[in-house]
């Protein structure tokens, strides 16, 4: 790597507390990370949903069309996904203490800049800028997740640190909207551009490598998981991979990673449908307020928190069976998505309802895709 990047570099191991040490640190040190990588995630959604929110109102102080908003929606998913498979391959050789700060700070920036543009080329390039460093989101949380947290915890563990989608995507619907409210469309990126350099200081100091990083042993050894176990010997799971092992042994020949990456795609036509299209389709069609549109994203995504961890929780107790949980989930969103078609105009509140059925059966999907990781 180059040398002035070398800082990103997974932190070396260290020699091996004391017992006494291990079983007081290691829970201290678990509970960091859950809890830095949930709010430092939370916050990149401050940083990329903020615009689906008010884009009906940006566009129509920059005389753009319905078209032209739409096509930076879409150029910026496409980026989000290329981001996310490069940061991800980056991110397996990187430290998160660091790499996971470095992209709130570029997503910060990119929010900055767009929000002072008036040109539609300059805020078309930086909104797909801004969805390449998207994907540093999510990459350091799961390998920070997975060194730190064994498989038979995965399904419970998991569902708690998933509810930061379902934090940042709500509050970013009431942030973004009442921003661009009381202040203006371009306080709607300042704001959340903001929020985000505040914590990715705090990441700096919350963050931290693999666990051999402070001492401690690997999650497998110290939990003594059976399941894990069964399939790689200790040394084998914590080894730090090449780029070519990463891209070839772990992602293309791996049957599983085509098979969840298939169904994801359909999961996520769904899910980027209600965040990018689902305010300005309220705002259109059904006639809400800037600040209904806001709420209708706060609803669809808090609707998924009791069903997140009731899904972590029950995946667990039946075996791990979380792929047959959400396929049944599929049915009433299938439903709820129908039913959005007919609702009559003037009942706002049975549109929030659906969105709320949406939100709260999908956020399954979320559950299953961190619980294979």
């Amino acid at each position: 790597m180059i040398s002035p990047l070398r800082w990103l570099l997974p932190a070396k191991a260290k020699p091996l507390l004391s017992k006494e040490l291990i079983d007081r640190s290691y829970p201290r040190f678990r509970w960091r990370i859950l809890e830095a990588t949930f709010i430092g995630y939370a916050t990149f959604y401050l940083v990329r949903n903020n615009f689906p929110v008010i884009s009906k109102e940006m566009g129509e102080a920059l005389h753009y069309s319905q078209e032209q908003i739409t096509n930076i929606l879409a150029v910026t998913a496409i980026t989000y996904g290329i981001g996310k498979f490069l940061m991800g391959i980056l991110s397996d050789r990187s430290n998160p203490k660091y790499f996971m700060p470095l992209g709130l700070i570029l997503t910060a920036i990119c929010n900055l800049f767009f929000g002072a543009s008036n040109q539609y080329e300059i805020h078309f390039y930086l909104w797909a800028l801004n969805g390449l460093m998207q994907g540093m989101g999510w990459p350091p949380c799961g390998r920070s997740l997975g060194h730190w947290f064994g498989v038979s915890e995965r399904g419970s563990k998991f569902a708690i640190w998933n509810i930061a989608h379902n934090v940042g995507g709500g509050l970013v619907g009431i942030i973004a909207a009442y921003s661009a409210s009381w202040w203006g469309w371009r306080n709607a990126f300042y704001i959340p551009a903001l929020i985000a350099i505040v914590t990715a200081i705090y990441l700096l100091f919350r963050l931290v490598d693999t666990p051999q990083s402070v001492g401690l042993p690997p999650i497998e050894e110290y939990q003594k998981d059976p399941e894990k176990e069964v399939r790689l010997s200790i040394q084998e799971q914590e080894k730090e991979l090449s780029f070519r092992e990463i891209i070839l042994g772990s992602v293309l020949k791996n049957h599983y990673v085509w098979t969840f990456a298939f169904a994801n795609f359909f999961v996520y036509v769904v899910r980027y449908g209600l965040t990018d299209i689902g305010p300005t389709y309220l705002k259109l069609s059904k006639g809400a307020s800037l600040e209904k549109g806001g709420i209708s994203t706060l609803i669809y995504e808090f609707a998924g928190i009791a069903s997140t961890l009731l899904v972590g929780w029950g995946s667990d107790k039946l075996g791990g069976k979380r792929g047959m949980v959400s396929l049944l989930c599929m049915l009433p969103i299938l439903f709820a998505l129908i039913s959005l078609l007919f609702t009559p105009l003037g009942f706002l509140w049975l549109d929030l309802v659906l969105f709320g059925i949406i939100g709260f059966y999908l956020s399954t999907c979320y559950v299953v895709r961190c619980c294979w990781a």
